[in-house]
């Protein structure tokens, strides 16, 4: 058996500094190395989420850092998780499962609310280092922001709480390095520096071995070793946790590919349904909220979002919802996913006002459906067969995967025969197939299964690939080379001593 390590943190001088991403490599190196980890984040605030096989909600950072470690997803990984609705409130999901809507100064005010999800969170923990060796915790934001310290749950407290030897990750591409690393580690109590056992540089551009004065410049003003620098790369293709990754993604039209313009939601969630697509070499993908990037593209698709009824309408005021309908009757694709394919129906309704002061808003009208927003909240995960309806054989067809996270019941209208995207395992239909041209379902991750992928590429001369694309395949790839090129630059000798040390 392994021998017992403490747990490992990473913590950030800033939001967006990689720490989910150098988190999923520590998961995959100790995997590697013959350990069993498991990842944790206590709160994540995210429109980025995954049903879990139990039915519980989390968010896909934590998914992303299971994979990397080979085990399956649970909500302990990730027992608090925040949904914005808007600029003021969020959704709040405990334990999987949706507790009610509050806003910031609800949310972090309460005292009692706070001590209650931070005991919560700390059973989560304690559930996870019963059955796995080490835990991988991350951080949130930055750990600097001392309006929130006493009523943080994620970083610090968080830290002492459980023991774990505590990283810091600096973005160098940002610049000001010296002053983030300087200024977080100096506004750290004494108890929280005791944690602190290194210091990671993130996002380093050229030659590493320039670094080698800065990180002993660093090391005296902090009394902190430097156990790493990490270079920039692009050739590692791992999920991003949330929306500031898309700032990366801005594409536009490319000659000889299927061009897929990906609607750009004020309130997107779950965005890595296409993440695929970025992988797979007959597509080019990109976000636009262009009304010419729109209209050019092969194939629109519109993503989930957790305020539909206000997206719907601005999508209708910047004119990309007149763009949507005119490429539907101009014969180009047009494909919703969860919100999306609310969006496509004849009309979306919310008399509980559960998304906002919106009651109802006309649909896009192009598929035949009406949607009401209810209470009760489905998270599963399912098999299921795609369009069941077009071969009588369809105990010969593939096993698709995906997963449900939706708030709404949708109906047909009038006399609109049903036409399902997908036969659910138990027994539900899912979607409204109009044709090749123009559907919408429900499932996340549906494009991730090949004979989806095929579909899509279907009339456009490149319907079928040589060897289907393999998503789950090259995601263990790119773990794996994350995992090497984090190893080749960080002190693990170091790192190790501190996880062994009692």
């Amino acid at each position: 058996m392994k021998q017992h390590l403490k747990p490992i943190m990473f913590v950030g001088t800033c939001s967006d500094a990689g720490k989910s991403v150098i988190n999923a490599a520590f998961c995959r190196i100790f995997k590697q190395d013959g350990y069993h980890p498991a990842p944790f984040k206590a709160q994540n605030m995210s429109l980025n989420s995954y049903s879990t096989p139990e039915g519980g909600e989390m968010g896909r950072a934590q998914v992303v850092q299971a994979e990397a470690c080979g085990i399956v997803p649970h909500t302990d990984m990730n027992p608090v998780l925040l949904k914005p609705t808007n600029d003021k409130n969020s959704q709040v999901v405990l334990n999987g499962h949706p507790i009610g809507n509050m806003s910031a100064k609800d949310y972090f005010g309460i005292q009692n609310n706070k001590e209650s999800l931070f005991k919560e969170a700390l059973l989560a923990f304690k559930r996870l280092e019963a059955r796995y060796n080490p835990i991988v915790l991350e951080g949130a934001g930055s750990i600097s922001e001392l309006n929130l310290r006493d009523r943080d749950i994620t970083n610090m407290r968080m830290a002492i709480q459980v023991g774990a030897a505590t990283y810091l990750i600096a973005d160098i591409d940002r610049g000001g390095v010296f002053g983030s690393v300087y200024g977080t580690i100096a506004l750290l109590r004494p108890e929280e520096k005791a944690v602190m056992k290194g210091i990671l540089i993130n996002k380093f551009r050229g030659d590493v071995s320039l670094f080698e004065e800065g990180k002993l410049m660093l090391e005296e003003l902090t009394g902190i070793p430097v156990v790493g620098v990490i270079p920039w790369f692009r050739d590692i293709k791992i999920e991003e946790e949330d929306s500031v990754a898309l700032d990366m993604k801005h594409n536009t039209y490319r000659d000889g590919k299927i061009n897929v313009a990906i609607i750009l939601l004020k309130r997107m969630s779950n965005f890595t349904d296409f993440d695929v697509l970025d992988m797979d070499p007959r597509f080019n993908a990109y976000y636009t909220n262009n009304i010419e990037e729109v209209e050019k593209a092969d194939i629109i698709l519109l993503p989930g979002s957790k305020n539909t009824l206000s997206d719907l309408q601005s999508l209708r005021a910047n004119g990309i919802a007149d763009a949507i309908i005119r490429s539907h009757k101009a014969g180009k694709k047009i494909i919703g996913i969860c919100g999306g394919y609310q969006m496509m129906g004849m009309r979306l309704e919310d008399p509980d006002g559960l998304e906002g002061n919106i009651p109802a808003v006309p649909g896009l009208g192009l598929l035949p459906q009406c949607t009401v927003i209810e209470q009760e909240k489905i998270t599963k995960q399912s098999c299921f067969v795609f369009l069941p309806a077009k071969s009588v054989h369809t105990e010969t067809k593939p096993i698709c995967r995906g997963y449900e996270i939706h708030m709404g019941r949708t109906t047909l209208v009038g006399k609109a025969p049903e036409s399902p995207v997908a036969r659910l395992e138990d027994g539900r239909m899912d979607g409204y197939y109009l044709n090749n041209y123009c559907w919408g379902s429900y499932m996340h991750g549906i494009l991730d299964n090949p004979v989806v992928l095929d579909s899509l590429a279907e009339g456009f001369g490149q319907q079928t690939s040589a060897v289907p694309f393999d998503y789950e395949a090259f995601k263990e790839k790119q773990y794996n080379k994350l995992a090497d090129l984090v190893r080749a630059n960080v002190d693990m000798e170091n790192i190790y001593k501190e996880l062994t040390t009692i």
